[in-house]
Formats: structure tokens, sequence, C-alpha cells
């Protein structure tokens, strides 16, 4: 049964496999520079972000030496911002290694790089025998063998990666596992797989007893919070005013325009936000741009409103703000969200 798992998944891959640009070289920086792109990126849009980075900066020294701004710019629109610090640190630690890990815990001890991310670049650049596990693996192994482990448990977790390793042919890692993440991202998909024109279909356990929707399971886990925000894009002279938003929270290392303090999370938002405008009324003419914006992140809904300040003399901001011409504020890495604001602002 194993040993024709993998021969018929090989089968297909060499039919059905997607053409990569990064699957067409064994450059470890480049794999892994595609693989950290695509842990929360859809391939679609991470293709355009990769072959940017590919261009900009095409060996791994030459990201070591980007200023963090110029990789958080890089890239902005693709969220998860800790993805691209993570990077930007590892670049720098391979550089000082000398040269690219080639053992999967050595690749392991890169900053931001898990099991999966290790194994991809181990199996696919050197040809090492780890399998990779991810939702597609997941998904593909517990329907066919019908396991009903939820696989966001620890105990999942052991028992699909031993299955996969247990599966992966030694000399083929790089293959089987290409052919894996396809399989579940092409024929074996969340929502209405292609059963009909499956080639394991006839040994799918989960086909077979009718549960392909219901497997994988997976346990409900974090509630999700709304967050209140408030921006303030202020016009003087020219000029707008940003600050880095610091550590431990949302989009560290990145830049925004004037957030009151007082509407940070705050539990009362139309009171606190009243007192907040009447406040900046004073200083010059206060516009409301837009309300209620909505931006959905893994955990938590964040609704901001959107407003315009112009004046003639500078507001005392708190020290962390910096003043910078309006035409600039392109050359700073912002999230999504300012963007929208941005977006507003210049209508």
């Amino acid at each position: 049964m194993h040993h024709s798992f993998a021969t018929i998944l090989l089968q297909w891959f060499h039919k059905n496999g997607r053409q990569l640009p990064w699957r067409e070289t064994r450059d470890p920086y480049a794999i892994w520079l595609s693989e950290v792109i695509l842990q929360q990126t859809r391939i679609q849009q991470g293709q355009a972000y990769w072959e940017r980075f590919m261009q900009r900066w095409p060996h791994v020294e030459d990201l070591a030496n980007a200023t963090e701004d110029e990789v958080l710019r890089m890239w902005q629109g693709l969220g998860y911002y800790s993805r691209a610090r993570n990077l930007h640190t590892a670049a720098r630690q391979i550089v000082a290694l000398g040269h690219f890990p080639d053992t999967f815990e050595e690749i392991k001890r890169l900053k931001g790089v898990g099991d999966y991310t290790a194994a991809a670049i181990a199996s696919i650049a050197f040809d090492l025998p780890e399998a990779v596990v991810d939702g597609n693996v997941y998904r593909v192994l517990s329907r066919f063998f019908g396991i009903d482990t939820p696989i966001n448990t620890t105990e999942g977790k052991h028992t699909f990666t031993a299955l996969a390793n247990d599966l992966l042919p030694k000399r083929e890692a790089s293959a089987f596992n290409q052919a894996m993440m396809d399989f579940g991202a092409i024929q074996c998909t969340p929502q209405s797989p292609r059963c009909e024109l499956c080639p394991l279909a006839e040994s799918c356990v989960a086909l077979r007893e009718g549960r392909v929707n219901e497997l994988p399971v997976k346990l409900k886990t974090l509630k999700v919070k709304t967050r209140h925000l408030l921006y303030i894009y202020v016009r003087c002279n020219g000029q707008t005013a940003i600050h880095r938003r610091g550590e431990g929270d949302i989009w560290q290392g990145l830049w925004e325009p004037w957030a009151p303090a007082d509407m940070q999370d705050c539990g009362q938002p139309d009171e606190c936000e009243a007192k907040v405008v009447s406040q900046f009324a004073k200083l010059g003419k206060l516009r409301l741009l837009k309300r209620n914006v909505k931006h959905i992140l893994t955990h938590r809904v964040l609704l901001a409103d959107f407003y315009l300040l112009e004046c003639d003399e500078r507001p005392s901001l708190p020290a962390d703000y910096i003043w910078i011409p309006e035409a600039d504020i392109d050359q700073y890495g912002v999230p999504r969200l300012v963007e929208l604001l941005l977006e507003e602002v210049a209508k």
C-alpha cells in the first residue's frame, strides 16, 4: 500500500505538477525565499513577490546588506510582517555562517524556519530524506488513510509526521514532497476535491466511507477579538507625521500616521473617539474620511476610523513621531490598513 501510494503520487506529479520558477533551480537561497513567502500567501500573489526579491537581491549577501526598512517596504502587501523581519535576520545568519546550512537541524536554526520549511529546503535543495507536513499533507493523508486524529494537536502532528516520513521514498524526497503539496492544492482540495478523477480513489478510506468532507479533523481554537483603531493623517505645510510601531504588537517595525493613544484598545470606542475628535478639532481643520474600515487578521478583526487633520502649525506629538514630506511616505513600509488610509487621503 505504502509503495503504491508514493508511486501513484509521483506519476500524477509528473503529469500535473505546477511549473514554478523556484523549482527550476537548486539554489537553496531561492528555494528558502519561496518557502518563506508562501507560508501564508497564495502562489499567484507570492510568485510576483519572489521574482521582485530575486531581481533586487539575487544572492543572500545582497539581502543581508539591505536595511530592515527596505525589506519591509518590498514585503508590503504580503502581511504577517514578522516573516519579513525573520527573513532579513536569517539572511545575516547565513552570511555569518559562510554558506547556506545544508542539514535539517542547521536549516531549522535559521530565524523563522520551522519543521515544515526546514524539511522543504532540506529535501528540495539538498535531496535530504525529510518529509514536509503542511495543510495539504494533513488533508491528503487523513483522507486517504481515514485518520481522524485532530491535526492541530501534538498527537496529530506526531502521527502525520511519522506517516509522511514512512511514505517518503528516500531517493525521491524532493519530487515526493512537491507532489504532496501539489496534490493537496490541485486534486485533494479542501472544498469539492476532484475524487472522481483521483488516481488514489480506489484505496481512499474517506471516499469509501463517505467522510471526505469530515477530514481532516481540526479542534476549534482561539476566539476572534475586535479591536478599534483611529488614525489621524496630519497634513501640515506639505509634511506629515508618522512613527514606527514598537515591539510586541501587530505590524512591529512598520510605520503609521498619528494613532492617538487614548484610542488604542479603548473599551468604549465611541466615547473615546468623541473626546479625541473634540480635542484635535481645535488644532486645525479635522475631517472624517471613512468610518469602520474593516481589516481581518488571523485572531482579530480591526475596525478603523480615518481622519485628515489639516493645520498650519505642527501639533505637539509624542517624541517617537517624525515629520516627513508627504511625497516621501512611499519610501516607508506601512501595513495594508494604512495603505487604505493613504488611498482615502489621495482621493
